[in-house]
């Protein structure tokens, strides 16, 4: 009896789709629609680029001036509050 290959798991639609970035948010991730995946890697590579990772707690992002509007005028946040607070700059 041949053994039945296993099937790959699907991503998850729901992430996969692409959403509206809102014109605050825009600045950093670009305007395009693009899947919530992307919007969460291009963030981390902005946070990256710009050494806004807390050196002693690499949870906390400081906040500069392009993302204290995202972040709701939060001048630091922990990356879990982040993914809240940019999920409503998404559409």
């Amino acid at each position: 009896m041949a053994k039945k290959a296993a099937s790959k798991r699907k991503p998850n639609a729901a992430f996969m789709k692409p959403v509206q970035p809102s014109a605050v948010l825009s600045e950093v991730v670009g305007s395009k629609p693009i899947p919530r995946t992307e919007v969460t890697k291009k963030l981390w590579a902005y946070i990256k680029k710009n050494g806004l990772q807390d050196k002693k707690n690499k949870r906390m992002i400081k906040a500069d001036d392009m993302l204290k509007p995202v972040f709701g005028g939060k001048a630091t946040v922990n990356m879990f509050e982040m993914t809240k607070l940019v999920s409503k700059h998404l559409k």
